[in-house]
């Protein structure tokens, strides 16, 4: 029924909880205010001045707190870590969740809790009172509503305490009866209170966030739009005090300033990572969007706003924004502020989550996409999938920003149109890079003014005894000992075992003296080698540490190469002998970088992989100059010449290369989620992709739209399509649907070539799943792709055999592989029975995960089965991301209903592979294995255990652990705590929620 009188509708209303009513409550209170004679009023006032326009009525923004500010500014932020006791971190989370509601709520929560505790009193309620009445302190307190007060030195005496109100001239309970009728009149949202609730924090913090940066008084730059604050963090975090000219001119650009697409190319080293981070900060904490950072060798995707374990460099923006968050400044904390994110994705990973943001409609939110590395687009199934992404961001998105960048471009016009993209290059490197290359005892400098390109420069002086000549044959020892110990060196060798080779020779033939310097952090980065290797370290590293030497390749596991990166990086080891892979995923830069031949496994060196290396020499602030030395034979020195003084190779698509990761997986995927469902919508996509652009460059035996209508029918014949196309006219409107096992394949991110197989195999475990232990399932989850890697060692897959039970071993029959056929292969018998080489090896490769998930130990199961702990980490890592698309997969047709429960456990065993105890500790950011038994063992053995402790505490007790990796545990365990404790409450609210369509 309707009311026409305001005064009528509360005036009188007596709440359901008590015999006073709240508005009467409210006005004894206030009242009780402006009596009190310690109440500053001029006070407030002067506080209130410092934010103009802050309290100004915004419309829907904040029912219940309409007219009132609180800018939380205490010094035990969430994010931004103090010492404290750790016992009172609960009270703590708690009371963090109290101040973020409105006052109108807590003083309601404070009239329940009266009623419930009239009728019991327990500790737990007694707790909750303490922290409900606090919360409430903090409102009625004056001081705690002032913005921008500075609590630092603040006494606990609240008599003492600086006071000050920001509330107009009406009353509180003028206010809250407003409010409340607005919330009578308003229509019933069917959501839940905390949602609502949420939203309400949101719009007022969003408010406050807008009008401050519009304020001319608060502090919003000098640093390119983004408060001073972050060029504190910057500096304090980063060692950065000032921009280059080149990055300062970079983001003044006009093109950034509209929020046009850009693409910047500068020299390895040059800077390019810090413009990046600025934009990124810009859209996060100023624009408030979603900002997806892509980057070619980082296996971490980050989902959240708090960083959860990322590379170096993901781990500084990610803690840079934390800090900013839980510092004193005029945005709102971001953890509070928005649930927006900032993802930072493999290229893979990335792809995923676009297909995920288009298929929920939250493309939208995405306002800024950043790529590392741009050149990934030319190179293989990454390239393909890279340009997929792209291609579709900007077709769904029009106002997601695109930010290219790399260090080695040359088709630049062809990735502009691509994407729509201004272009911005320098030629600037913060240090003077000097090439050079080797023949024989001479160096010479790369010059393109002389005739052959090579000017002569120097002879190698250095004895050379005839044993040594044999053992050193490119004179390595000579080059390293000119710069190492007291400068750092990177050898890049063609292979791994070379890699293990080289440095092993030089610490051979190096003087003793080389294992004086910085002996005791050698030692102790032996013993911490030897703490994660579960007492077992590398022979290898084990015989070149000592010196200052190690190799760096994908054959150390994760944790061994992030201990070897960090040791070089402080100057504890001087050299490292690498892969090429160091040079693209790992800035790790060198006074010299030495080529140790002009390949990469058997391949001749690419012009962009060479400039990739020898980008990585001279440091800045440390070097006057760096320089590259490229060994070369007599017989390669034409290749040579050609490949120093040629230009970067091209940039070109590869949808069509790698077809059905490429062009096959886009087609499926585009009528999928409904971007493209008729053959003409699909050729107007491609238009707009590389491919595309780069039409001139197709066979001219087809066109693009023929190559499109043959990828369409073929996934039609394989059973993902339906619909026909027309063959007289190529645009007809014929309008294309996916079938079920279509959507599997797109929503698992399952290779085309192998999404048939799979059914067929998941198809055939229904009819008879040995469930004894999950071997049989661990071999449907064994990934395709690395099958072709795996060669069996006959006598290891034998044995493996003969220990398993009988049920075991008949999952080896079930899949193809007989007793028989192992037996013989492992004596050198003759094989006359056909059997399937990619099913042996798959098996083989079950043999080692399942051994794997029984010991948790790479270093015993890599000995074990006799292959590098890299590859087996890297199996382990493939196999928990394949299991992962497998349930996904599986979600989508229904006859697969049974592996959904089996498959999700499995997939957080394979994620993890460590002792069940250990696996809460690890969701934590920079926890990895051995970490976490650390941890565990000093008694931290929960998340709140992390989250509530207190980081120089930490650093005392747990070995190896800067004081710096200690906050950031800390903080990433809080945010992680704090985003479970929500999902819970949230939870709670919709299972409580009232029908509204009760009969």
């Amino acid at each position: 029924c309707s009311n026409d009188s305001e005064e009528d509708l509360f005036g009188d209303y007596d709440s359901f909880y008590g015999n006073d009513s709240l508005l009467a409550q409210v006005d004894d209170i206030e009242h009780g205010y402006v009596q009190d004679e310690n109440t500053d009023v001029k006070a407030a006032g002067e506080i209130g001045n410092l934010q103009p326009g802050v309290h100004q009525k915004e419309q829907d923004n904040f029912s219940a707190l309409e007219n009132v500010v609180v800018l939380k500014s205490d010094k035990e932020g969430a994010c931004q870590m103090c010492d404290r006791d750790p016992a009172d971190g609960n009270q703590e989370l708690t009371d963090s969740i109290l101040d973020d509601l409105p006052s109108s709520q807590l003083l309601y929560f404070e009239e329940m809790d009266k009623l419930s505790s009239a009728s019991r009193t327990s500790p737990v309620s007694e707790g909750r009172n303490e922290r409900v009445n606090s919360s409430l302190d903090k409102i009625r307190d004056p001081s705690s509503l002032c913005a921008g007060a500075d609590h630092r030195n603040r006494p606990t005496d609240s008599s003492s305490h600086s006071k000050g109100v920001l509330f107009k001239t009406e009353s509180l309970k003028d206010h809250l009866k407003s409010a409340m009728t607005g919330n009578a009149k308003a229509q019933t949202l069917q959501v839940s209170k905390t949602k609502q609730l949420k939203e309400a924090v949101l719009s007022e913090e969003i408010f406050v966030a807008r009008r401050a940066i519009e304020s001319s008084s608060v502090d919003i730059g000098p640093f390119y739009g983004l408060p001073s604050k972050v060029k504190d963090l910057f500096r304090q975090l980063r060692g950065i005090e000032t921009l280059y000219e080149w990055q300062h001119d970079c983001l003044m650009l006009e093109s950034l300033q509209q929020r046009k697409n850009l693409i910047y190319s500068l020299p390895t080293s040059g800077g390019k990572t810090l413009v990046a981070e600025i934009i990124i900060l810009q859209e996060l904490l100023c624009r408030q969007k979603d900002v997806l950072m892509i980057l070619p060798f980082v296996a971490i995707v980050q989902e959240k706003v708090w960083i959860q374990g990322l590379s170096t460099f993901g781990i500084e923006l990610g803690f840079l924004v934390e800090e900013y968050a839980g510092s004193k400044g005029r945005f709102p904390p971001i953890k509070r502020r928005v649930k927006k994110s900032l993802y930072i994705a493999t290229i893979e990973k990335g792809h995923t989550l676009v297909n995920s943001l288009i298929e929920t409609e939250r493309i939208h939110d995405l306002g800024l996409v950043v790529v590392d590395e741009l050149h990934m687009l030319g190179e293989g199934s990454r390239g393909a999938i890279l340009e997929i992404t792209l291609a579709k961001i900007l077709y769904t998105s029009k106002k997601t920003q695109v930010i290219g960048m790399s260090a080695t471009l040359s088709n630049v016009g062809d990735l502009q149109k691509f994407l729509q993209a201004e272009y911005y290059t320098n030629n600037f490197r913060p240090v003077e890079l000097k090439e050079y290359i080797k023949i024989r005892d001479t160096i010479y400098a790369v010059d393109s003014k002389t005739e052959n390109g090579f000017a002569f420069s120097r002879l190698l002086n250095f004895k050379y005894s005839s044993n040594l000549e044999k053992a050193d044959p490119d004179h390595i020892i000579a080059l390293v000992t000119e710069v190492i110990p007291k400068y750092s060196c990177l050898i890049f060798c063609p292979t791994k075992k070379n890699c293990e080779n080289v440095a092993s020779m030089v610490c051979k033939y190096l003087k003793k003296e080389f294992r004086a310097h910085r002996e005791k952090e050698k030692q102790d980065l032996l013993k911490n080698l030897k703490s994660i290797g579960n007492g077992a370290v590398c022979p290898v590293l084990k015989q070149t540490i000592p010196f200052g030497i190690a190799y760096h390749h994908g054959g150390l596991t994760n944790d061994e190469r992030k201990i070897i990166e960090e040791a070089y990086s402080s100057g504890v080891l001087c050299l490292l002998a690498c892969t090429a892979t160091l040079a693209a995923g790992v800035n790790l830069p060198a006074r010299r970088v030495i080529l140790r031949a002009p390949y990469v496994a058997n391949d001749f060196l690419k012009k962009n992989q060479y400039k990739q290396m020898i980008g990585r020499a001279g440091r800045a602030g440390i070097d006057s100059a760096g320089e590259s030395i490229l060994i070369v034979q007599e017989k390669d020195k034409h290749l040579v010449q050609d490949l120093v003084h040629s230009p970067l190779e091209s940039c070109c698509s590869n949808l069509l290369l790698e077809l059905t990761k490429g062009m096959q997986s886009l087609l499926l995927s585009l009528i999928g989620l409904k971007i493209a469902v008729t053959h003409e919508e699909v050729d107007n996509f491609m238009c707009n992709t590389l491919l595309g652009v780069q039409q001139h460059l197709l066979p001219k035996e087809k066109s693009l739209s023929e190559i499109i209508k043959d990828g369409l029918e073929n996934l039609i014949q394989k059973g993902l399509l339906k619909g026909r196309i027309s063959e007289k006219d190529h645009n007809s409107k014929c309008t294309l649907a996916i079938t079920p096992l279509g959507k599997a394949t797109y929503k698992g991110s399952i290779d085309l070539a192998n999404c048939n197989l799979l059914y067929r195999e998941l198809k055939k475990g229904l009819e008879g799943l040995i469930l004894e232990s999950n071997l049989h399932l661990l071999y449907l989850a064994t990934p395709y792709d690395m099958i072709s890697t795996c060669s069996p060692d006959w006598m290891i897959y034998l044995r493996q055999f003969n220990q398993l039970s009988a049920a075991e071993q008949k999952v080896a029959d079930i899949v193809g592989v007989p007793e028989s056929f192992i037996t013989k292969k492992a004596s050198g018998q003759a094989i006359r029975k056909n059997v399937d080489n990619a099913v042996v090896n798959r098996l083989y490769l079950t043999f080692v995960l399942y051994t794997l998930l029984k010991e948790t130990n790479i270093w015993s199961v890599s000995e074990k089965f006799n292959m590098s702990r890299g590859y087996v980490q890297n199996l382990l890592n493939s196999a928990a991301s394949f299991a992962s698309c497998l349930l996904h997969f599986c979600e989508e047709l229904e006859e697969f209903w049974v592996y959904k429960a089996l498959l999700t456990e499995l997939t957080k065993q394979l994620t993890y592979c460590v002792k069940t105890e250990l696996i809460p500790l690890m969701e934590v950011a920079g926890v990895l294995e051995a970490r976490a038994k650390q941890l565990y063992n000093a008694g931290y053995k929960t998340l709140a255990h992390l989250a509530n402790a207190n980081p120089d505490t930490l650093v005392r007790m747990i070995e190896h652990l800067s004081r710096r990796q200690a906050k950031q545990i800390v903080s990433s365990a809080k945010m992680l705590l704090s985003e479970k404790a929500e999902a819970l409450q949230e939870e709670v609210e919709e299972l409580l929620k009232v029908p509204t369509d009760i009969p």
